[in-house]
């Protein structure tokens, strides 16, 4: 009889409070104006560098190919967390359904997982092009890069819907606030009201796997090609490699450093104002940047953009 009580008085909570960046209407406009431009910046660059590739034969190349998956994967990205950021900024603390908000879960988490392991793939491909360029049309084979491709995007769905379904499952009885501006797994944990221990055990688990061992690839990769580009015997070639694979190491560098600080922890995060900012790094800093630093800084993008555009 008590039991049935307290699961009665236990009222699941239907809805979330997105708190976003609680801060005086005037500098919430100001923001807002910040962020839209920022996503509409980030749209414009990855439409354009996914409209070159597809449309140039000449970029028709597996790093190339990856940099379009990249792109792709960019603008989906930054479109899952941008509305609910401006809405916040727009409107003051958002309110999201426990439908809606685990489906913002669900493909945050996927996206997230799907990026780790192209970064991995696409620092694989440069080490095969410095390290053994005999064997890069083998090894490298639109057979083999679509495979990597392939796996990056369904790697990442199977494991978000593992992690999904596990914080969806717990029980949620309020209060129902929570301090971000999306729908993330440790704002979540800390509103449970229930035992989180095997979530987090599972959140830790696939973080370590995903994030860890794509860096792991990422960094034996670049250490490669870092130990083969001291061995060239041409300066010129030389500072050729080390500039694009130093303008990757960035971006590595960058998102995983604040992905491992907030994912990588095995107890949930309490501050959330810190979880914020990082946030914003990987979110909405680093799908801006991704395609200046991978593409647009490419003497290759560049020729064809010039062609694109009818300059001399």
């Amino acid at each position: 009889m008590e039991t049935s009580l307290e699961f009665t008085n236990m009222t699941r909570v239907q809805q979330f409070v997105l708190l976003g960046f609680p801060t005086r209407l005037g500098i919430r406009d100001a923001l807002f104006v910040v962020f839209l431009t920022l996503y509409l910046l980030t749209l414009l660059e990855n439409t354009l560098i996914i409209y070159l590739i597809c449309s140039h034969s000449e970029l028709h190349k597996p790093m190339y190919f990856f940099l379009g998956n990249l792109s792709c994967l960019e603008m989906c990205y930054v479109s899952v967390t941008m509305p609910t950021l401006l809405m916040g900024l727009w409107t003051g603390p958002y309110h999201i359904s426990f439908t809606l908000c685990m489906t913002q879960l669900f493909f945050f988490v996927s996206l997230i997982c799907t990026e780790c392991t192209l970064l991995a793939s696409m620092a694989y491909d440069r080490y095969v092009a410095i390290c053994r360029p005999l064997h890069y049309p083998l090894l490298m084979r639109p057979q083999v890069c679509l495979g990597l491709a392939l796996s990056s995007w369904l790697g990442g769905l199977v494991v978000s819907a593992i992690k999904t379904k596990c914080i969806a499952s717990l029980s949620y009885c309020g209060p129902n606030v929570l301090n971000q501006f999306f729908c993330d797994v440790s704002p979540l944990l800390n509103l449970s009201c229930t035992h989180v221990a095997l979530t987090e055990l599972v959140d830790f688990i696939s973080a370590i796997v995903i994030f860890c061992g794509t860096l792991l690839v990422s960094l034996a990769s670049y250490s490669a090609i870092g130990m083969a580009v001291l061995r060239m015997p041409s300066a010129a070639a030389r500072r050729k490699a080390f500039s694009t694979c130093a303008s990757h190491l960035v971006v590595v560098g960058i998102f995983y450093s604040a992905a491992l600080f907030i994912y990588c922890r095995p107890s949930r995060i309490k501050s959330m104002d810190l979880n914020k900012v990082l946030s914003v790094i990987y979110t909405v800093v680093t799908p801006l940047c991704n395609p200046v630093i991978y593409c647009l800084r490419n003497k290759e993008v560049h020729t064809v953009l010039r062609k694109a555009l009818h300059w001399p």
